[in-house]
């Protein structure tokens, strides 16, 4: 568990919060526009998704330690790159593999995990996980900030790389020595998820849970990542000074610290369907409220639900898979949809972007947002819980060409 934690929050320099406080010292540096390193940014974001499905397969295949240590590996080298950039191509690179590995990989390794390992009161240890490494995180731009001002932004990006290597290369190795792979034919190693559904791939795919949770958690990342990334300029236009848009950041974290717990622990008890339902219908709550928000009680308001919603969100679908299909192919599905979040966060800035510049406000984009969120708590009060495990004959992959167990 504390190794996990340890890894999540050690995904810091890989987050858009960790890289942010970077921006305005390689735009000065290297003499580039704010818009070009923008688009860099987002090319490095999508095409870092295209690697997390490769990741995931890798964890069911080779296991949690081996891919950890090879993520931490090119982690640490593309901060490396970062540090070495001389231009746009070689940012742009660094970013591929940061995001890839850093907000991707690890993240979903360490969740994956816990996940694997523990069976009973997994929701509850999955949300502690995720608000102490969550909590990490937020430390990261407030530490590389005064490093940076010290060491410079090439030196911290490669200060990052060292602290990487020299943390995460022994944990992968001693400190989750316990979590095993399931082995072939769908029986859990000790350890491992014994006692969980066992399904195929393709029957997972095919069901409308797996992709009504896989949307929601991408629409949960775009919504949470456009309004995050805009805040300044957001709360702005509801009469928040400057700092006191920064400082709502403070009860985002704080509530979702909270939230992540709460709904961690709720998905041992109830249905992760009801709670994902929840999740985003909070995020529709908090960008409606966005319209009624002035300095005081309503900012603290707006930011306590957003901070919350965006939290649960990520702690329902961390617990939501494994207690509808097993551990067996969890990296393969979590890398799926890790990828399409990753993807989301890419996308969200810019479409808040061009809505408000259509419309000269970001009210009518903040409302599109909220009937987004409130579409995807429809889809997934109307998703099918899967009924039962496919036939254990079929398991292995040896049923008929073209049926689901052909795996």
């Amino acid at each position: 568990m504390a190794a996990s934690a340890l890894v999540l929050a050690l995904s810091g320099p890989g987050q858009t919060a960790g890289i942010s406080v970077f921006v305005d010292h390689v735009i000065a540096d290297l003499g580039t526009s704010r818009s070009a390193v923008s688009l860099a940014y987002m090319v490095g974001t999508l095409s870092g998704a295209l690697a997390l499905p490769w990741i995931g397969r890798a964890v069911d295949r080779f296991g949690v330690r081996r891919v950890l240590a090879l993520v931490a590996l090119g982690f640490g080298g593309f901060l490396v790159l970062l540090a070495c950039a001389q231009g746009l191509v070689g940012l742009t690179a660094g970013f591929v593999g940061v995001r890839a590995l850093g907000q991707g990989g690890m993240s979903m390794i360490a969740t994956t995990a816990v996940a694997v390992a523990v069976t009973r009161g997994r929701g509850t240890l999955l949300g502690l996980v995720s608000s102490l490494g969550s909590a990490g995180i937020s430390l990261f731009p407030l530490v590389a900030e005064r490093v940076i001002a010290v060491l410079g932004w090439r030196h911290t990006f490669a200060a990052e790389a060292v602290l990487i290597w020299v943390v995460v290369l022994p944990l992968a190795w001693w400190g989750l020595r316990g979590v095993r792979v399931s082995e072939p034919g769908g029986k859990a190693a000790s350890g491992s998820g014994a006692g969980d559904p066992v399904w195929p791939l393709r029957a997972v795919v095919r069901t409308s849970m797996f992709w009504a949770m896989a949307g929601s958690i991408a629409c949960s990342g775009l919504v949470a990542t456009a309004v995050f990334f805009h805040q300044i300029s957001v709360l702005g236009e509801q009469g928040l000074s400057p700092t006191e848009a920064a400082a709502n950041f403070l009860p985002q974290t704080v509530a979702g610290l909270g939230a992540a717990l709460l709904f961690g622990s709720a998905a041992d008890r109830f249905s992760p369907k009801v709670l994902m339902c929840a999740a985003m219908g909070l995020h529709a709550l908090a960008l409606l409220l966005l319209p009624l928000v002035e300095p005081g009680i309503g900012a603290l308001l707006y930011g306590t639900a957003l901070g919350s919603a965006a939290s649960g969100a990520r702690a329902v679908e961390s617990a939501a898979l494994p207690f509808y299909f097993g551990t067996a192919h969890l990296g393969t599905l979590r890398g799926l949809t890790q990828s399409v979040v990753v993807a989301s966060t890419a996308v969200g800035p810019i479409l808040l972007s061009l809505a408000h510049g259509w419309a000269g406000s970001y009210r009518p984009g903040v409302l599109g947002l909220a009937a987004l969120c409130a579409l995807a708590a429809a889809v997934v009060c109307l998703a099918r819980p899967p009924a039962e495990v496919p036939e254990a004959a079929n398991l292995s992959g040896h049923g008929p060409p073209g049926s689901s167990a052909d795996v």
